[in-house]
């Protein structure tokens, strides 16, 4: 099945097309997909630009979206029911931003998503939104001055080689950047 998104320069809004109907985005596996698509982003970075405009796009078309609209607490894990819409989407969109690594919660979603690409077959496609791909995938650059931060807390210390494996396999993999953006 070939999937894409598409950028239209009179709109800068992303468009999902695909070669196949959005029902059957969601039957081309074993799995009982709840959702077509769920996106991970970083809220305070792109919820009422590039993400939020994804989504809307995305249900527009009639694919069965997933984001996250509720703002997170500093300190909460990642909810279970996260968890389920992570294991129950058909396919994972990462917008990866300035700030995506800042967030524990990020960080953990991106490893779950990761473990369900490569254990249930998810579709794993990362978007770099101002931000270079090298940056996530060698951890440098605003990644490193967030790990920084992370490697200082000792909470974080069983997660961090999870976290880091996990960038650079998302960052490993044909994505879209935003300076190819119209």
């Amino acid at each position: 099945m070939h999937q894409m998104l598409r950028y239209s320069s009179s709109t800068t809004m992303a468009s999902y097309s695909s070669s196949s109907s959005s029902s059957s985005l969601a039957s081309q596996s074993s799995h009982p997909w709840t959702y077509d698509v769920f996106i991970s982003f970083r809220g305070e970075d792109t919820r009422r630009s590039f993400s939020g405009h994804l989504y809307e796009t995305l249900c527009r078309t009639g694919l069965r979206t997933f984001i996250d609209d509720g703002e997170l607490q500093r300190g909460e894990e990642i909810a279970p029911s996260l968890v389920q819409a992570i294991q129950e989407s058909n396919v994972a969109v990462v917008v990866f931003s300035k700030v995506y690594a800042s967030s524990t919660w990020c960080l953990d979603e991106l490893a779950k998503i990761v473990e369900c690409h490569q254990t249930r077959g998810q579709i794993l496609m990362p978007i770099f939104y101002g931000v270079d791909p090298s940056h996530i995938r060698n951890q440098s650059d605003n990644v490193a001055t967030a790990f920084e931060k992370h490697e200082q807390n000792p909470r974080n210390a069983h997660n961090i080689q999870n976290w880091r494996s996990a960038l650079t396999m998302t960052a490993n993999l044909s994505g879209l950047h935003s300076k190819d953006f119209k």
